[in-house]
């Protein structure tokens, strides 16, 4: 028998399950399920994300506005890519332009890959009259610190016969001089004057050294050997130039290692701030108040594992459901925590597709089916009465 509603709203806010179910199809087929056992039972879907990829669906999702833009892929061609706005607040999703699944045929770049479809996609954003820019970083194809990103908003990288470097964070062993051109502080042509940007980040790694860009991030983008040591070169060069020019040293900032090193040039060249991910997207989804007032959360992604307690989606949803007082269950294609793990985290429940599943594979072809079989067992568990 179906299960009968309770007082009070389920919130459904899971992450994308990555390969298989975009974050807002999760919601919807988690809700649906829930809906059918328990009918009546008001369910408020709200995708969210960490700030890498799937962050500008989530945006979406909540009511931001889509904004085409064809900007420079991750080796330069062109890419269809996309902003979201919203009043005066814009969403920047670094994968949309220069993300590994934007690399022509899936081939790797990793000499000569670029951040430049970054720099047009803010450009764009403050064209369209933003005045605070959300930028997540995640899912990156290029290891160029950011150079490209700054390239597109005006800023001169020159070698010492004054010639413009060509893109990737090889050409980055060149750089003579940095003309910051309309992003120096202060000229009347400053092109991000009140702007506020604020980056989505969800890891703390310095731009160089063991745990940098190059080093940690570099070989996911197809580094290996000689190719190791001339990106962590062109980094160091970078970061040794731009110290001059801006006079602070942000090489060892947590989080300018991000997505290649985009996050230092974020900080020491756009004044940009950095929070966690999921804590600014939660923040920018509404999430406090459509969870007030609620009796479950549901969050989720692809895989429920160690990386998850760091900072990943669900644990912050469950983090902020819980200072709310709301109970908080999970749905994942894997489970891979320990019943103990997953309570002192703060689920009440943990539902894997993998186990409601007839045959291996099931998980991943037959991935919304099962989500909303998920959405049904643990509105039985935790709706009825």
């Amino acid at each position: 028998m179906p299960a009968t509603p309770a007082q009070g709203h389920v919130v459904v806010a899971p992450d994308k399950f990555k390969g298989t179910l975009e974050g807002a199809e999760v919601a919807a087929r988690i809700a649906a399920g829930i809906r059918r056992a328990a009918p009546g039972t008001e369910v408020r879907e709200l995708p969210v994300a960490d700030g890498g990829e799937g962050t500008l669906a989530a945006a979406l999702a909540a009511g931001f506005h889509r904004i085409p833009a064809k900007v420079a892929g991750p080796t330069g061609l062109p890419v269809d890519a996309a902003l979201a706005v919203r009043g005066d607040t814009a969403v920047v999703e670094l994968a949309q332009s220069s993300g590994l699944a934007r690399l022509p045929g899936g081939r790797t770049a990793p000499l000569a890959a670029g951040s430049y479809g970054v720099g047009q996609l803010i450009g764009r954003a403050v064209g369209l009259g933003a005045k605070r820019i959300v930028l997540g970083l995640g899912g990156s194809a290029c290891t160029d610190g950011g150079a490209g990103m700054v390239q597109a908003l005006g800023a001169r990288l020159l070698d010492a016969d004054g010639t413009e470097l060509a893109p990737g964070g090889a050409a980055l062993r060149r750089l003579d001089r940095l003309d910051l051109g309309p992003l120096a502080t202060g000229t009347p042509a400053a092109a991000l004057t009140g702007i506020e940007i604020v980056v989505a980040c969800d890891v703390d790694n310095p731009l160089l050294g063991p745990r940098g860009a190059t080093a940690v991030y570099g070989p996911q983008k197809g580094a290996d050997g000689e190719d190791l040591v001339i990106l962590e070169e062109g980094l160091t060069r970078f970061a040794d130039v731009v110290g001059e020019a801006v006079g602070r040293d942000f090489r060892n900032a947590p989080g300018a290692g991000a997505a290649g090193g985009v996050g230092f040039a974020a900080l020491a060249l756009l004044g940009a701030t950095m929070r966690p991910g999921i804590e600014l997207m939660l923040d920018l989804l509404g999430f406090d108040e459509a969870v007030r007032g609620a009796r479950l959360v549901v969050t989720g992604e692809g895989c429920l594992d160690a990386q998850t307690l760091h900072g990943k989606a669900p644990a912050g949803v469950a983090a902020a459901a819980t200072r709310a007082g709301v109970r908080v269950a999970a749905v994942a294609g894997r489970l891979e925590l320990s019943e103990g793990e997953w309570r002192a985290a703060g689920f009440v429940g943990a539902y894997a597709l993998t186990d409601l599943a007839e045959h291996p594979g099931d998980s991943m072809t037959r991935a919304a089916e099962l989500a909303e079989v998920a959405g049904e067992r643990l509105a039985a568990e935790f709706l009825a009465g």
